[in-house]
């Protein structure tokens, strides 16, 4: 299963994500869940870093990848983690055996 855990600043704000684990919808390389799944987390990952050019604490290792945010980062980055979220939570609700977001 994969888990979703985004954070948030003291006002409420997204401030990061946090993704672990394997779909298991199918066998490797052709799993579309976790391609589904992968494939947005690192398009948000890159827009933050790339297009935004923000600098976030970012730790990838062995089917987790996490992003966090720095306060003074987190209002230029709001419209992507919230994309991120909506598109997640859409995941979650088409594939709910397959992805969990807390």
């Amino acid at each position: 299963m994969i888990r979703i855990r985004f954070t948030r600043d003291r006002g409420g704000m997204l401030s990061g994500f946090y993704v672990r684990g394997h779909a298991q919808f199918a066998e490797s390389g052709k799993d579309i869940v976790c391609a589904a799944v992968s494939s947005a987390v690192y398009m948000a990952a890159n827009t933050v870093t790339e297009v935004l050019g923000l600098s976030p604490e970012i730790s990838e290792c062995d089917g987790k990848l996490s992003l966090s945010l720095s306060e003074k980062e987190v209002s230029a980055a709001r419209t992507v983690l919230e994309g991120l979220r909506l598109h997640l939570r859409a995941l979650c609700e088409q594939y709910p055996d397959y992805i969990t977001m807390d």
